[in-house]
């Protein structure tokens, strides 16, 4: 563990802000001053700041957040990532999607040690915390490195192991045994998916055997499927059969999914869908799709009709370069409006939701996340909006979605935990991380060896 560690948990205050509202339904609205009182990681009230409580204030002991001239909005939720490909930041540009991954990222992780990992997790949680993630969903390889880097910096995160049918046995044992120790640590900020990687690289003996296993530990499952249309008529031509089908017919989707991208689902896959509507989510990831020239995009206005929790994630940034959700969740709304040529459609409001309770509820989460309201865990993010790019600020939803910057972020809170204060990470040496990480990329780029943890033929 660092020993640049935030404060632990108790009585905390953040007060002056004004406060995004983010309802189930309708509008989002701008609470103005007022105050955010927190107890052992929990909030307790948001009050206007002139309701005053001094025996209560008292107890904060000095714990005060000043939050004046600056918007609280619900921690910001990344909900499809690899996190330790920031080593692989920007080495795999201008290439087709089966360049990126048998001629570059794929040889690229077979350098991957577990001590790689845990740098780039780490490095990626930085980044996260600086831009307001408090949140976020991995599907990667070592993952008790990712693990022990979440627990270190003090983020929140879902982990998934990954899983390919290439690994055998022992490795599906292997994410098993994970699940079962690290599911709840971190004083619950650490939560664990099932990861097998996707329906054309693990069989559907495994995707049985793996949603076996999530229905057996009340655990969901994590995979990427459909990511593409080739994909899907790809599955129908080979097995007659669409992506969504297979994890239909495997339980994949009765256990809980999480699926990734999701931009070749189809007509005929949305009654299965509706069907696991309650439990299952899709996480866009659009910058990507732009990026790999891959159309369409995820439908989600088609999900959401049927039921489906749609969230909003980055990627690794091997292929997004960044773990900006702001700019992810921009993308969405962007690429949305031109998709189904409607500028009324995926409003500022619900591109917020989508962002924020629709992250929170495609973890799992929706319960702990994603507002902030009385008995929601006090994650938090503190946003200052008077910089040039949004003044005048006439609506400060709008800056929200279509002018905020990661820079933009001053105050980071998890869990009642202060990560960041006035733009300085406190459980991350940043200076030594970044010198280590640069170390460590030559090595890691080399592809000159020949080998590949997998070899991509969708």
């Amino acid at each position: 563990m660092s020993d640049r560690t935030a404060q632990p948990p108790g009585r905390l205050l953040v007060r002056g802000c004004d406060v995004l509202r983010v309802p189930l339904d309708g509008e989002c609205e701008i609470l103005p001053a007022r105050d955010i009182v927190v107890a052992d990681g929990v909030i307790e009230d948001v009050r206007p700041t002139g309701d005053h409580n001094p025996p209560a204030d008292a107890a904060h002991a000095g714990n005060v957040v000043d939050g004046r001239g600056l918007v609280a909005v619900p921690g910001l939720v990344n909900a499809h990532t690899h996190s330790p490909m920031v080593l692989m930041r920007g080495a795999a540009e201008d290439v087709s999607v089966e360049g990126w991954f048998n001629d570059r990222v794929w040889p690229m992780e077979s350098n991957l040690t577990p001590a790689d990992v845990r740098l780039g997790a780490r490095l990626a949680c930085a980044e996260m915390i600086r831009s307001g993630v408090t949140t976020f969903a991995d599907h990667y390889f070592f993952p008790e490195q990712i693990a022990e880097a979440v627990a270190e910096t003090g983020l929140r995160a879902d982990i998934a192991p990954t899983y390919f049918s290439s690994g055998g046995e022992e490795s599906l044992e292997a994410g098993v045994r994970f699940a079962e120790t690290w599911h709840g640590r971190a004083e619950g900020r650490l939560t664990v998916s099932l990861g097998p990687h996707a329906p054309y690289t693990v069989d559907d003996g495994d995707l049985r055997t793996l949603a076996g296993h999530a229905g057996r530990l009340g655990l969901r499952m994590h995979i990427h499927a459909a990511e593409h249309l080739e994909q899907t008529r790809s599955s129908v031509e080979r097995r007659g059969i669409t992506p969504i089908r297979v994890l239909y017919e495997t339980g994949v989707l009765d256990a809980g999914a999480l699926i990734a991208h999701g931009c070749g689902i189809v007509e005929q896959d949305l009654p299965l869908l509706r069907e696991y509507a309650g439990t299952t989510a899709v996480a866009c990831c659009p910058k990507v799709y732009l990026k790999h020239a891959l159309s369409p995009l995820t439908p989600i206005r088609e999900l959401l009709d049927a039921g489906v929790t749609v969230a909003v994630g980055t990627d690794g940034a091997a292929g997004h370069n960044t773990l900006d959700v702001w700019e992810a969740l921009r993308l969405v709304a962007l690429t949305q409006k031109q998709a189904v040529r409607d500028a009324t459609w995926m409003t500022v409001s619900d591109t917020l939701r989508l962002a924020l309770r629709g992250g929170a509820r495609a973890l799992g989460l929706q319960d702990r996340i994603g507002a902030l309201e009385p008995g929601m865990r006090a994650d938090i993010v503190l946003t200052d909006l008077s910089g040039l790019h949004c003044r005048p600020l006439h609506d400060p939803r709008a800056a929200l979605v279509y002018s905020a910057r990661a820079a933009d972020v001053r105050t980071v809170v998890v869990d009642g935990r202060v990560l960041m204060r006035d733009g300085r990470l406190l459980t991350v040496d940043v200076p030594a991380l970044l010198d280590e990480a640069d170390a460590r990329a030559a090595r890691i780029l080399d592809t000159s060896h020949g080998r590949a943890v997998q070899h991509y033929d969708p």
